[in-house]
This record gives C-alpha cells, sequence and structure tokens, in this order.
C-alpha cells in the first residue's frame, strides 16, 4: 500500500488544529476544483487527494489511526468517498460562514407577540405588577405538538429525504433552498392531527405577570422571552413584547424624570407671602412663598421627581406659582381694592416700572 503524507497534501504541520485543516482544505479545493480547472487532468487527480486526505483528518479516529500507523483501514477506501458531497458540504459552512444561513433545517421559531399596557402615573413612577390575558399558541395536548394523528407520526419527506432543503447545482456554486413539499420541516404529515390540523399548535388564552419596573414611560418596551407563541410542529416560542401607555395625570406633567405641578394662588399670598401645601408622588407637603412672589415663579423640591429607570436616581418636582384674578368681589372688597390702586405707587410694582420705561425709551 502506497503511503502519502496527508499533512503534506494539505499543507498543514501534524499538529495542526481541526479549524486550521479545515481551512487548508478550502483553500486547496477552491483552487483545484474541476469546474475551475476543467480538462486539467493533474489538477482533477490533485483535488482527489485533497479530498481523500481532508475525509482522514477531519475524523478524530480516523486521524489518530493514520498518525499511528500510516495509513486507515477497516473503513471506506479511498475511491468510496463521495467527494462531490463533501465539497457540497464545505461551500455550504463557507456560505453560512459569509452570510449566517444555516446549514441544515432547525424547527422554526415561533412568531413575537404584542400587548399594549396602560397604566397610571404612578405605577409608571414607582413600578408595579400586572397579570395580563394574550391569546397565545402552544403546543397541541392531543398530539403532543407533532401535528400527525395520535398513534401515527410524520414521515420522512421524499423529495429532500429529510434535510429539509433541496440543493441547486449552478456551474461551481451550489444553493440550498426550502423544500416545497414539506416546507422546510424535513417530513410530512399523511394523518394531520384533527384538533390542531396538523399544526401541531392550538390557540388558548394565556395569563402572564408583568413586572414593570420604576420610571417607565410611554413607549417603553419590556420583553418577556418564550412568551410569545409557539413555533409549528413542536417550534420554540417567540417573545413577547409588552408596550407601555401611560395614563395622562390631572395634576403632574412629566419632562425626562422631572414632574412638573401649577399651583394657583391668591394675590395677598403672592404679595405677603405665605406658607401652602403642595401635592407630590407620595403625599401632601408645605411650601413657604416669599413675599413679592410673580405669577410663573417655580420653585424646586428636590428628589420628588420620578425615579430614573437606568440609574434609579429620582428627579424633581418643579412646583409653578400662577396668581389668580379674583373675578366676584363684595361690595367692600372692591372699595379696598380701589383704594389699594390710589395709594399704590410704582416702587410696590417694579415690573410694571420698568416696562412703561423701556417703552418710553423706544417711543420717546
Amino acid at each position: 500500500m502506497e503511503e502519502k503524507d496527508y499533512y503534506k497534501i494539505l499543507g498543514v504541520d501534524r499538529d495542526a488544529t481541526d479549524e486550521e485543516i479545515k481551512r487548508a482544505y478550502r483553500r486547496l479545493a477552491m483552487q483545484y476544483h474541476p469546474d475551475r480547472c476543467q480538462g486539467d487532468k493533474e489538477s482533477e487527480e490533485k483535488f482527489k487527494l485533497i479530498n481523500e486526505a481532508y475525509e482522514t483528518l477531519k475524523d478524530p479516529e480516523k486521524r489518530a489511526q493514520y498518525d499511528r500507523f500510516g495509513y486507515v483501514g477497516g473503513g471506506p477506501g479511498f475511491r468510496d468517498v463521495d467527494f462531490e458531497t463533501s465539497f457540497n458540504d464545505l461551500f455550504s459552512d463557507i456560505f453560512s460562514d459569509f452570510f449566517g444561513t444555516r446549514r441544515r433545517y432547525t424547527k422554526e421559531r415561533g412568531p413575537d407577540l404584542r400587548y399594549d399596557l396602560e397604566i397610571t402615573f404612578e405605577e409608571a413612577a414607582f413600578g408595579t405588577e400586572k397579570d395580563i390575558k394574550i391569546p397565545r399558541t402552544i403546543p397541541c395536548d392531543t398530539c403532543n405538538g407533532s401535528g400527525a394523528r395520535p398513534g401515527t407520526y410524520p414521515s420522512r419527506c421524499p423529495t429532500c429525504k429529510g434535510r429539509g432543503q433541496i440543493r441547486y447545482q449552478q456551474g461551481f456554486f451550489t444553493i440550498s433552498r426550502p423544500c416545497t413539499t414539506c416546507g422546510g420541516q424535513g417530513t410530512v404529515i399523511a394523518n394531520p392531527c384533527t384538533n390542531c390540523a396538523g399544526t401541531g399548535r392550538v390557540k388558548r388564552l394565556h395569563t402572564v405577570t408583568v413586572r414593570i419596573p420604576q420610571g417607565v414611560d410611554t413607549g417603553s418596551r419590556l420583553r418577556l422571552s418564550g412568551e410569545g407563541d409557539y413555533g409549528e410542529r413542536g417550534g420554540p416560542p417567540g417573545d413577547l413584547y409588552i408596550v407601555i401607555n401611560v395614563r395622562a395625570h390631572p395634576i403632574f406633567k412629566r419632562q425626562n424624570d422631572d414632574i412638573i405641578c401649577e399651583i394657583p394662588i391668591s394675590f395677598p399670598q403672592a404679595a405677603l407671602g405665605a406658607e401652602i401645601e403642595v401635592p407630590t408622588l407620595e403625599g401632601p407637603v408645605k411650601l413657604k412663598v416669599p413675599p413679592g412672589t410673580q405669577s410663573g415663579r417655580a420653585f424646586r423640591l428636590k428628589g420628588k421627581g420620578i425615579p430614573s429607570l437606568h440609574t434609579g436616581r429620582r428627579g424633581d418636582e418643579h412646583v409653578i406659582v400662577r396668581i389668580e384674578t379674583p373675578t366676584r368681589l363684595t361690595k367692600r372688597q372692591r372699595e379696598l381694592l380701589e383704594e389699594f390702586a390710589r395709594i399704590s405707587g410704582d416702587d410696590t410694582m417694579p415690573q410694571k416700572k420698568n416696562f412703561f420705561e423701556k417703552v418710553k425709551e423706544i417711543f420717546g
């Protein structure tokens, strides 16, 4: 028996890794493939030797026997190797490396689901738990997800021989596509389950507990892995996406992690100063309004806002005071206000004084 140095044929060291052997084979197989070297007998023989070497060295048992005895016995000989299949399999590997395609069929993952959930302003701020009910496809309990009638089983697809894919040879290239007979499943069902019509799935109402973290806002999405629909014939489930919608609050408005609250105060409170009660997310607190406060002035309550969704640190609450003008006056109230107007000078209303001084400067 003629001994051949398979390592030398592939151009690798004797301690080469499996990946190094595969890379060397890819390079040489591309170089000497008959489709690229048509009519070149020497290249054709070289290609056969390359395949022979790779068939031996890629198998751990064959490689160990070759390293010990210098040849491989007890198995299929060189002439029994299906070089076309070997090269096509390798090309599929190369194609998958570049384009991320799967070489063999796997059960298709089920579709994702979406659920729109409305929560209150307070629930968004501090988090909550909600039990929701969603219609979801689950494995059929009659056929255990196989899609076949009880007592029967799916059979291997006669078109693709169970691979789920059909290969098309186009010159040097081999292209794989899902089998149209079995839809890429690799199996066909002669007697479909009557409960699920052969899909292996049924629709049921499913209860899910959703834990909503503090700080979410309208548009926030929560992903619940594996809570979507199951795939056909035992395929794994997709995910469930919870899309948050926060109900508008009658008092508070949100601005990032801060909240804004507008509070009406009277003219005497603004002029004389007062201590007022203002609402917060955790209940009312006291706020001192200094004398001479103007309408629209903002006061900050530090740490009374929304906890950050990412850091947990709370924002602030901004209290904006609005001076309310009385609309219904008693006779005595009118008399007092008229007297106040007569005795008031510009010094008590600096904003008014400054405004009219600017008007005078502009228009002379």
